[in-house]
């Protein structure tokens, strides 16, 4: 860290700590969502006279503050359940920490040269921002947790612009404000006038964005209202990780669940959910573990959808998959979903030459296999896509499911592994775009919490509190809905990085960026 702030200001050090703290402050559990439109003030004043590689030190100062106080619950995760030590936990949360602060570095070096360039920055400072952005949600398998937009997920007139650009068109705007703001507190101090033209700009884009929102809400709120509905049943089960896949405790789980089944069925649900993994034991497999389910599926006469793990013999290897079936009130199979982005060192263990002494952190099997994207279960008429646990975080996942016809997105998770730290709450926030994005329900059963429903707006509907057990019903719209994201997903961040890379060749032909 010292050859990181060496030969920087201390004050330039505290407004660039002071961004990745405001940074932080925008998700949850903190949850002032406004400090997202200020957050990176203090950095630009802090890089505003400074070399390229000054102002990276700064900018990626300011996201090993953002991302060690966001992320901070990763090593208690790899300490309870990976059976690391303590301090090799905090060693590999801040390896991760380091990687994702270098995009904040990239970008405050570029800004501090594109701001006495044309076009101005605030026009060019956006698009650079989803560039990176973009590039950090699929390089090395892909870490698109709590993009700046998704610190606006409870702001529903502003998130509905997602159903056209998604998350990225947030971004942009949230750091088009930062830039506007700061510009207009830099003219007034050194020219004692008002930056009114950028001003009047962004302001006309956030108004632009608000009275989009409200049409777009009144017109999804109306196709909702119309269009056909299923009820749903989320079943909570809250069983303990520690216990979970112990051998004795299998009969314990699977009554627990038909408990709260039965409960559920006074709702008169069409579809029952538990949530991934709820089944400790591979389900069809286990013959006495797993008739005891159907016999909760056959005496609730409604069908199911169960989070199992599961297995297939491929010659003389056997391939391990996280799944979800749908079972019939007769108790058939009617259709399975095997996970597709799996978690590294959760699911699956990357580079495992290298590194012998990290293990996975999930009990009772192997490494597991990827399905296959895009993957939709037949019920009845309708179509139905899920994401399990980790994938909600992918929109490109939701999408290849509507894509082929998914009318409802259900999510179902085992948040236990995040204890009582800010991680479920940042899990959730980001499921509420998948609604706006394709303007489709969803419905998110987790074993320990949150369980929840969101309208195809996004708003968030019969939370249940962390660690409790819970069953919430509500009736859901069944929709045929496809956004305009939903038809052309990424283009505007594709966009972006091309036009990014015109101006970063443009400007290395200019070498103002070797000054």
């Amino acid at each position: 860290m010292k050859s990181v702030i060496r030969g920087i200001r201390p004050f330039d050090i505290i407004l660039a700590a002071t961004s990745g703290l405001l940074l932080t402050a925008s998700f949850p559990r903190i949850g002032w969502w406004f400090t997202a439109w200020i957050a990176f003030v203090p950095l630009f004043h802090s890089i505003k006279d400074l070399r390229p590689l000054t102002s990276f030190r700064l900018g990626f100062l300011a996201g090993v503050v953002h991302f060690a106080t966001l992320l901070y619950w990763i090593a208690g995760v790899m300490h309870h359940y990976g059976q690391l030590s303590y301090v090799l936990s905090v060693v590999i949360l801040m390896l991760l920490v380091l990687y994702l602060s270098l995009y904040i570095g990239l970008f405050a070096m570029v800004i501090s040269q594109l701001r006495v360039r044309s076009p101005p920055y605030f026009l060019t400072a956006p698009l650079f921002w989803v560039a990176l952005e973009y590039v950090k949600s699929f390089f090395l398998s892909g870490f698109p947790w709590e993009n700046l937009g998704h610190s606006q997920y409870n702001r529903l007139h502003l998130i509905q612009i997602s159903d056209i650009f998604g998350v990225y068109g947030l971004s942009a705007l949230i750091i088009a404000v930062n830039c506007v703001l700061f510009e207009v507190w830099e003219t007034i101090l050194r020219h004692r006038a008002f930056a009114w033209k950028p001003f009047f700009g962004v302001a006309l884009l956030i108004v632009g964005s608000l009275a989009y929102g409200t049409w777009r809400i009144e017109k999804i709120d109306m196709a909702t209202n119309t269009a056909p509905k299923r009820t749903i049943a989320l079943v909570q089960g809250n069983v303990d990780q520690s216990v979970k896949w112990l051998p004795s405790f299998q009969h314990e789980t699977l009554q627990r669940y038909g408990s709260l089944s039965a409960a559920a069925l006074e709702t008169g649900p069409d579809l029952i959910i538990w949530p991934e993994t709820a089944l400790p034991f591979y389900f069809l497999h286990d013959g006495k573990l797993t008739e005891e389910v159907l016999e909760v599926v056959r005496g609730s006469k409604t069908h199911f959808l169960l989070g199992s793990p599961s297995f297939r013999r491929s010659g003389q290897r056997t391939r391990y998959y996280n799944s979800a079936y749908l079972v019939n009130p007769s108790a058939k199979v009617m259709g399975k979903y095997d996970k597709v982005h799996l978690v590294p060192y959760g699911e699956y263990v990357p580079l495992k030459r290298y590194f012998p002494f990290l293990g996975k952190m999930v009990e009772a099997v192997g490494d597991f296999d990827s399905g296959n994207e895009g993957q939709v279960l037949l019920w009845g008429d309708e179509r139905i896509g899920v994401l399990i646990c980790f994938e909600a975080i992918f929109p490109e996942l939701a999408r290849s499911m509507v894509k082929n016809g998914a009318q409802l997105l259900i999510n179902i998770t085992n948040d236990a592994w995040f204890g009582r730290s800010s991680a479920p709450y940042q899990h959730l926030s980001m499921v509420v775009f998948r609604a706006v994005e394709n303007h489709l329900a969803v419905a998110r059963a987790a074993n320990p919490g949150i369980s929840a429903f969101v309208d195809p707006v996004g708003r968030l509907l019969d939370e249940t509190p962390l660690f409790e057990e819970a069953i919430r019903t509500r009736s859901l719209p069944v929709m045929n809905h496809e956004s305009f994201y939903a038809r052309y997903g990424d283009i505007f961040a594709i966009g972006c990085i091309l036009i990014s890379l015109l101006i970063w060749v443009s400007a290395c032909r200019n070498k103002f960026l070797l000054r």
